[in-house]
């Protein structure tokens, strides 16, 4: 049985759940996302909590009862709270900043690095710390896998993009000969 699919996600007040056949449509204000289900769990909404149960007992539709109630729970907490990932730019010279909808990174290349904004993003800039926020945890966590992407920290300076949790495991140089 699924311990996560058991738990009936509570829905903030705010936002509006709606069941369309198989496809869930959450909306707060001008925001909508959708669920596809494919028919493969049940799904029923009561009030201000929206309760998952599976079809089937075979292992397949388990593994999709969880998981779609964990796509679903990170809809709501997305609409309701937005995610945000932090990168932090390390190295001399490097340094990134906003320009429309363009993030322009400085990182050692002999051009700057331009990246589009996805939509639905907001990227901000604050000397050498980067803000990934957006209501998608995926589109947030691809966006700062790009960014990160361009420059991935090296491990004798430590020098590049790198998450402001991660730690860098740091290599001596090379040593003298005696």
């Amino acid at each position: 049985m699924s311990r996560v699919g058991k738990q009936p996600v509570s829905v903030a007040k705010g936002i509006n759940v709606l069941l369309d056949g198989t496809c869930i449509i959450v909306t707060k204000g001008k925001l909508e996302k959708r669920l596809e289900t494919h028919g493969r769990v049940n799904i029923t909404i009561d009030g201000a909590s929206v309760s998952f149960g599976n079809i089937g007992e075979d292992k397949q539709s388990r593994a999709y009862w969880g998981t779609y109630r964990s796509l679903f729970n990170n809809i709501i907490v997305g609409l309701d709270q937005g995610y945000s990932k932090t990168l932090e730019i390390n190295g001399v010279g490097y340094r990134a900043a906003v320009n429309g909808k363009n993030l322009t990174l400085q990182l050692g290349f002999s051009h700057p690095v331009e990246y589009p904004i996805p939509e639905g993003l907001e990227i901000s800039v604050d000397k050498n710390v980067i803000l990934v926020k957006g209501a998608d945890k995926q589109a947030v966590g691809q966006a700062a896998a790009e960014i990160r992407e361009f420059r991935p920290p090296e491990p004798y300076k430590g020098k590049g993009v790198k998450y402001s949790t991660e730690t860098i495991l740091r290599k001596a140089g090379k040593s003298s000969k005696k």
